[in-house]
């Protein structure tokens, strides 16, 4: 088949020629009609800008401060030293000095320790017990008066033999009473003897009969 023969035909060429035409032909008639406004009307529109505002991003961290812990240093292990053998000295034969005991001391026997001391006699003895002397009779003064009952507390001095040389009333119920009957009996009262002086005191309840 010879393809430059093709090529030079004038059929095939007018058909490609109008096949162009009428295309163009259809585009003019489309602008005319309609499709030019709307392109033009979309033209004619406001155009309408939007302004995007630049975000604004947070402030970075602060950046961490990195705190060094310092690790206390490793323990020193304790290497002993190695054993050093100490060389032996023959020394001479030791001598132990020997003490002679002390003598022994006799046995010495201790006297017997002497008797304690009687313990000291009061100032003021009470209960001591008389040798002889009456007790005082109730005063016939105080029965007149209707008085049944008294006391009195009564002090003596006794010298070396046991004799009474004074008479103390101490106190008396009812007061002055029966202190004459108690003075005049206790002076006649005998102690036994006893080498010094001292103070007895004896109380003396009175009752009526």
């Amino acid at each position: 088949m010879d393809y430059a023969q093709q090529q030079r035909d004038p059929t095939k060429h007018a058909i490609g020629i109008g096949f162009v035409v009428i295309v163009h032909v259809i585009v003019i008639y489309a602008l005319l009609h309609g499709l030019g406004s709307a392109i033009v009307a979309v033209i004619k529109k406001p155009l309408t800008a939007t302004i995007i505002e630049e975000l604004k991003l947070p402030p970075p961290p602060p950046p961490k401060k990195i705190v060094e812990t310092k690790l206390p240093p490793p323990p020193q292990t304790f290497v002993p030293p190695p054993d050093i053998p100490v060389p032996s000295i023959n020394t001479g034969p030791t001598i132990t000095a020997t003490t002679a005991a002390p003598p022994e001391q006799p046995h010495v026997i201790a006297p017997p320790a002497p008797p304690a001391p009687p313990p000291p006699k009061p100032a003021i003895r009470r209960g001591v017990t008389r040798l002889s002397g009456e007790s005082p009779e109730y005063p016939k003064a105080a029965m007149r008066e209707g008085i049944n009952k008294g006391r009195v507390v009564a002090r003596m001095n006794i010298d070396e033999r046991g004799n009474v040389t004074e008479v103390t009333i101490f106190s008396s119920e009812p007061a002055r009473v029966f202190d004459r009957a108690v003075i005049n009996a206790l002076k006649e009262w005998k102690f036994s003897a006893e080498g010094e002086k001292y103070i007895a005191e004896v109380e003396l309840n009175f009752t009526a009969n």
